[in-house]
Order: C-alpha cells, then sequence, then structure tokens
C-alpha cells in the first residue's frame, strides 16, 4: 500500500508543533506558579544600625563602621545585634512569613556551617547558643519589622551577606517568595569578651592590651642590651580588616574551618609571609634592599597594608621577622583574637629536627658549612619575633590551651607550606612535642642543646660529640606588659621566659628535654638515646578525686626500684589552676629533685600545696591540674603523668516556707558559711527563678566576717503554679561563684 509521505509530513508537523506549545504552557504555568502571591510583602531596605551596634559589640573603633559614603557592620560572634527591615506594606507576622539567609564564603551551604536560616516568628530567642536565632523587637510598628539576631560563637569570621525572602503565612495562597539580596559586606569577628568564644579572655586588662590596643612595643637587640621598637599595630584603620580576611583567602582555609581559630591563626601565619601564596610581606636577610624598603624604616602595619593594596595585592619589599611579626599581631587583633608580640633572644633554627643545634669540625678543627652531607644548616639567632595567640584547643588534651605561639617568617615547610603554630606553650614547655603542630621547631628554638662533633675514622658514623651546651638557647623571651606604657625607655617590657620553659639547669629543664628526645627518633639519635631502655622503675602517680576549699592538698608520686641496682632517680612535680576548657591559669606550686633508691627500695615524692598557696589563683570552677615528670639517670627511663581535680567550694542553701501559693508573697533566704580566714567583700547576689521572680541582681552592703554565717532574704510572688526552681549565685572580691539551688512546688490559689 503506498504512503502518502506529504500527508505523513504534516502530520508529524502537527504533533511537534503541539507538543512544543503543550510544554511551553506548562512551563509558563509552573513559572507562574512559582511567582510570589502579589499580596506577598516586598523588601524595599535594610538598616544595619552600624554604629549602635558597634558600640555594643566593642568595635566603634573601626574605620569601616564611620565610613560616610559605604559604613559596614562590624559585628562580634557570640552576641546579637539589631537589623530594621523597611516592607513595602505594614508588617503582620499573623500574615507575612519572613526568612533571613545569611551566607558567606563562594559557595554558601547550610551542612557546612556557611549559610544560616533563620526563620522570623518569635518575640524571644528559642535556639540553642550554637545556632544563629532572632527575635522580633518591641519598637516594630507600620512597615518597619526590628530584629534582634544572634550570631554563635562558633559562627565564621569574615565577611557575611545577608538575603531577605518574603512571602505569605498561608502557603495555600503560595509557596513562592520575594527575594531581597543586600548587597552589605557584613564583618563578623571573633569575641574575646564571650565565653563561649574559643578566644575568650577573662582578664579585661589583657582585653585591652591584646586587643584594643592598637600600638606596643617589638623588642629586638641582644638579650643582655635588648630595646623596644615602638610600633603601629593600627588595627582599626580602614584598610586592615578586608586585608585580613583577604589573606585567610590567599592561605586557603576551608570556609568552613574559619570558625576554628586554631586553623585562622595557622592560616594567618602563612598568609602574611610571600613564600607560598604571594602574601603581604617579602623577606630578605641579604642587606639589598634597593628595590623596596628596608625592613628597618617600618614603623607600623598599616602602610604596609596599603602598599600591598595599591601594588595589586602583590607582596610588599621588605620583612623581617619583627616585621612579620608585628603585622600578624595586626591582623589577630583586628579580627579579635588576642595576640602579642614575642622576642626569643639566642633562638635556635633547628633544620632536622633533631632538638639541637649542630656544629661539625673536621679534623684539622675547621667547621664544616652544612654538616657532613652539606644539609645540615641549624643556625642561633640573636633574637627571633613571632607570635603569641590566645585561645582553647579542644583538639589536644585538657591543659594545653592559653598562649600558643605562630610564626609567620618563612624558615621551614609545615604540611608543604611555609607555616607555624599554633603549638601550645604548655607543650613546649613540659617537651610534648608530638602534639599539633609544629611543636618540636618551637621547642627548639626555645630548648634546643648546641652539640660540637668532630671527625673521627673510628666512629662507626665518622663522627664523636666533643662538646654540648646545654644552657645557650632562650635566654630571654620578651612582650610588651598589658597596661603599661613607656616612651622612654622600656619599663614596659615584660619577661615571659618562665611560660616557655623551666629555669636552665634545673631538674624540670632537663626532664622536660627528656620528654622531647622520647618523641624524636632523630633526636634520639643525637643524644644516643637508647631505645630498648630498662624500665625497671615503677611510678604511681596518686589520684586526688577533690578536696574542699580551705584544705591543703599533696601532689604524691610512689616510686619503687625493682632492679638489683641502686638508680637514681630526678622527679619534677607542679600544681597549676585550669579553666574548665583546659586553658592552663596559672603556676600554683612546682618541686624538684634528685635522689637515690637501692635495690628493691620504695618512696614517696610528694609535694604539699597549702590553701594559702592555692586559692588566689584559682580560677573559675576553681580547677587544679598536677603534673609530674621523672627520669632514670642510669637507664634514660623517663616517666609523665597528670591528673586534674577541682577544688569544692560551700553550697549555697535556700530555704522557702513549706507551702508557696500563686500570686501569694512569699519568701527565700540563702545562706553559706564562709570557709575562708578573711573577710568577704564587695557582695553581690544573683537570683533568678522562672515563673517566681524576675531575675535580679542583689548588691550587698555588709560584709561577711570570717568563718562568719552569710545571709539574706529575698521575697517573691509566684505567677505559674507547679514545680519551679530559684537559682541564685554569691559572688566577692575573695569568695567567687557560691551556687545554689531549691526546688518550690507552687500550690495553686484554694478556690
Amino acid at each position: 500500500m503506498a504512503v502518502d509521505t506529504a500527508a505523513n509530513n504534516n502530520w508529524i508537523n502537527s504533533l511537534r508543533a503541539n507538543y512544543a506549545r503543550t510544554i511551553d504552557r506548562r512551563r509558563q504555568d509552573e513559572l507562574e506558579a512559582e511567582k510570589p502571591p502579589t499580596s506577598a510583602n516586598k523588601v524595599d531596605r535594610l538598616h544595619w544600625y552600624i554604629k549602635d551596634n558597634a558600640k555594643t559589640h566593642r568595635t566603634i573603633k573601626y574605620d569601616l563602621v564611620h565610613d560616610t559614603k559605604d559604613p559596614k557592620p562590624v559585628l562580634r560572634r557570640g552576641q546579637a545585634f539589631y537589623l530594621a527591615i523597611r516592607f513595602h506594606n505594614d508588617f503582620d507576622i499573623a500574615k507575612d512569613r519572613v526568612v533571613l539567609n545569611f551566607k558567606f564564603g563562594a559557595k554558601p551551604a547550610v551542612q557546612k556551617g556557611t549559610m544560616a536560616v533563620v526563620t522570623v516568628e518569635n518575640d524571644k530567642f528559642t535556639k540553642t547558643k550554637n545556632d544563629w536565632d532572632c527575635r522580633i523587637d518591641p519598637g516594630s510598628r507600620g512597615k518597619d519589622l526590628v530584629l534582634q539576631i544572634y550570631i554563635p560563637a562558633t559562627a565564621m569570621v569574615g565577611i557575611w551577606r545577608l538575603d531577605v525572602r518574603s512571602g505569605l503565612q498561608d502557603i495555600s495562597l503560595g509557596r513562592a517568595m520575594n527575594l531581597y539580596s543586600d548587597e552589605t559586606d557584613v564583618f563578623v569577628l571573633f569575641n574575646p569578651w564571650c565565653k563561649d568564644d574559643g578566644v575568650y579572655m577573662d582578664n579585661e586588662t589583657n582585653r585591652e592590651e591584646y586587643v584594643m590596643n592598637d600600638k606596643g612595643k617589638v623588642y629586638v637587640g641582644t638579650y643582655r642590651k635588648s630595646r623596644g621598637r615602638p610600633w603601629a599595630y593600627g588595627q582599626f584603620d580602614d584598610v586592615v580588616l578586608p586585608v585580613a580576611v583577604y589573606i585567610l583567602e590567599l592561605s586557603r582555609v576551608a570556609d568552613p574551618e574559619r570558625g576554628n581559630p586554631v586553623q585562622v591563626v595557622r592560616g594567618i601565619s602563612a598568609g602574611v609571609n610571600d613564600t607560598d601564596e604571594g602574601g603581604i610581606l617579602q623577606g630578605r636577610w641579604d642587606g639589598e634592599y634597593s628595590d623596596g624598603v628596608a625592613p628597618f624604616k617600618w614603623t607600623g602595619s598599616v602602610r604596609i597594608m596599603e602598599d600591598f593594596v595599591k601594588n595589586g595585592y602583590q607582596p610588599v619589599k621588605y620583612g623581617q621577622c619583627w616585621v612579620f611579626s608585628a603585622v600578624v599581631t595586626t591582623v589577630c587583633r583586628a579580627l579579635g583574637i588576642p595576640c602579642r608580640s614575642v622576642t626569643n633572644f639566642v633562638s635556635a633554627h633547628d633544620t632536622n629536627s633533631s632538638l639541637t643545634v649542630d656544629k661539625f669540625f673536621n679534623t684539622e678543627g675547621k667547621e664544616l658549612e652544612g654538616g657532613p652531607d652539606g644539609e645540615s644548616h641549624d643556625s642561633i639567632w640573636n633574637f627571633h619575633v613571632w607570635n603569641d595567640v590566645w585561645m582553647t584547643r579542644h583538639d589536644l588534651p585538657p591543659g594545653y590551651g592559653g598562649w600558643q605561639a605562630i610564626d609567620a617568617t618563612p624558615q621551614e615547610e609545615s604540611d608543604h607550606k611555609m607555616q607555624c603554630g599554633p603549638v601550645s606553650l604548655q607543650a613546649i614547655r613540659r617537651g610534648d612535642i608530638g602534639l599539633n603542630y609544629d611543636a618540636s621547631f618551637v621547642f627548639a628554638e626555645v630548648n634546643a642543646d648546641v652539640m660540637h662533633w668532630g671527625e673521627d675514622p673510628q666512629s662507626d658514623w665518622g663522627w664523636r660529640r666533643m662538646k654540648m651546651n646545654q644552657y645557650h638557647i632562650g635566654r630571654l623571651i620578651l612582650t610588651k606588659t598589658p597596661g603599661k606604657e613607656d616612651d622612654v625607655g622600656d619599663e614596659d617590657q615584660e619577661d615571659i621566659l618562665s611560660e616557655y620553659k623551666n629555669d636552665e639547669g634545673t631538674e624540670a629543664e632537663r626532664l622536660a628535654i627528656h620528654n622531647a628526645i622520647r618523641g624524636s627518633q632523630r633526636a634520639q639519635q643525637y643524644y644516643e638515646y637508647n631505645k630498648d631502655i630498662k624500665e625497671d622503675v615503677v611510678f604511681d602517680l596518686i589520684e586526688i578525686d577533690k578536696i574542699s576549699i580551705g584544705d591543703e592538698f599533696q601532689v604524691k608520686v610512689v616510686i619503687r626500684n625493682d632492679s638489683d641496682q641502686q638508680r637514681k632517680v630526678s622527679a619534677f612535680l607542679s600544681a597549676q589552676s585550669i579553666y574548665y576548657t583546659g586553658v592552663s591559669a596559672s603556676l600554683i606550686k612546682k618541686a624538684e629533685g634528685t635522689f637515690v633508691l637501692n635495690p628493691q627500695q620504695s618512696r614517696d615524692v610528694s609535694l604539699t600545696v597549702k590553701y594559702s598557696e592555692y586559692w588566689k589563683k584559682m580560677v573559675e570552677q576553681c580547677m587544679i591540674k598536677i603534673y609530674t615528670i621523672c627520669c632514670v639517670k642510669e637507664t634514660g627511663q623517663t616517666w609523665t603523668d597528670e591528673d586534674d581535680f577541682q577544688v569544692e567550694k560551700p553550697t549555697l542553701n535556700i530555704e522557702t516556707p513549706e507551702e508557696v501559693q500563686v500570686k501569694k508573697m512569699s519568701e527565700a533566704t540563702l545562706s553559706f558559711t564562709n570557709p575562708l580566714d578573711v573577710p568577704l567583700t564587695e557582695c553581690q547576689l544573683s537570683v533568678d527563678g522562672a515563673g517566681l521572680m524576675r531575675p535580679k541582681a542583689i548588691k550587698i552592703d555588709s560584709v561577711v566576717p570570717p568563718k562568719g554565717v552569710f545571709s539574706h532574704t529575698v521575697q517573691f510572688l509566684p505567677r505559674i503554679h507547679g514545680e519551679r526552681k530559684i537559682i541564685a549565685t554569691f559572688n566577692s572580691k575573695e569568695l567567687f561563684d557560691i551556687v545554689g539551688s531549691k526546688t518550690v512546688d507552687v500550690k495553686k490559689v484554694a478556690q
């Protein structure tokens, strides 16, 4: 049967046209359905209350806040800020649905924490401290919706943007929402005033110095004659904060890690130098600076950063260690990270992780540059400047928080980049070189032994150790004293050597070296450390569960010699107060000594700490960490252990009547006995009880005598029946954080 070709083609063409029209109609219908309802409210503009927020967030000093044409919000995480949204029509929470999308980085994502979705629906904060949250402010009226928005203390630090989506609460009328994308760069910073932030610092004098002080000194010279170079940090200048954020991009700190101070400061140590990323400063030490600025000519960081921006973000020429350190101080303080420049006088540069500075001499007594293989370029600097930054270290065991060393001067690669730290000063002091990051390198800078090697054909290696100087490296470590200014001399310097190492020549200092050697295979070879050490001495640290305030405590180690020979044992014991986050607060007491144990003999080594020695050094939670390290001379056996415990304080007793009724005035009596031998002054109560009373702070005018009883009565009018709870704390200058609570069964009004 013949096919009518023309008719068939017409039929196919009609099918194509019908299909195309149908698809197009469906797509148009879908697009119409996706459009917000015409009754959905639209956003006209946002008002950021930039200066008002800056005052409460302690960012009012930033130039960006005061820009007359394009001011920027500068906020700290762990706090709430105010924002107003002006709508096209009057805002009605019963009708209007509003969702805020805070976005961070190139690819914001909720699952990575770089996008926060915040629904506007309550007049109170309802989420946890780990979540973005908002509340509708009572000041909202008409077209203006005023919000208070909480930034979690773990939020990413840098630039955020905000999208506002507005639609209808009744989704049956349409789910689609209008989009308003605000182009304002919102700078979010670390918050050392917030206890939930990893950089929290509880001392106001220190915060003022290490975060807010925009000038200071960097120490140079020799350990016998040091001097402070005045430096203008200028962290609030308009150029600084954008550059600080930019170098985190340069150093490729992943967006989800921008809320972690550990990773941020590691990125800063890489981004300030130009070696890998083309960062801010190029280093030079050969004296030839004709195509740039000699390092000693710089007087502050702002000019360096301005040159960096003006030159198309090309590295500025030139810097040396004190310039790198000063710029790091500027960047860290700008971002809200407590930071100080520190100078180590007689500083070792260990190039092969041996924990030593090695000099090799041939049979004629001439030093061989680079050693036997030409690769040993250890050196000793008259001084070297790096930085300490303050933070908790949740990636390390408790007790290793607090000051952490970072170094932006390019010296040795770490993870294939010129970066260094952060490494805990506690780890350096103890010789725990296996902890992150770069602990062995910084340990050697302040603790390395200087070894002289002589050529010896009789040695299997071909070299023998001729001399070892244990006391040459790390003679003095200086930084500026908080709260002091000396424009004439250097009375404002502070020696922090003891924060990095024990006194030279002490058993504790040598024990830290032994502990470090255990963690380095190369060091074991250089120190002729025997890996097959006899461990014939048994050590046992007696753990302390808790003590009551006013009691003394004893750090005790039981040592037993199980060998059939005498053993000479060196021991170091210490006690220090720590924050609950693990940050070390203060050394309380230490002891060290050497003694001989006869075969099969046991001995207790102890450190007794009296109340008068520890109490003034206590911080919140009253936690104490004890640490001990011992070494056996004959075998090289090294043993360390640690323990922490809490000092218990009295409980605040709360007494209430047996029967408490709604809307009937009642009272609660709060009391405790002062356990101290001193009076309690500047006393204050904080009392709260949901449904019972409004939170209140009560100043107590009287003094609590030594061993005396404190008692105070408060009145309250219960508003809600059922089980309620009164929570109270007592604080004074001498005794703090005395806590008590009492459950109250509130009865309904009798009918």
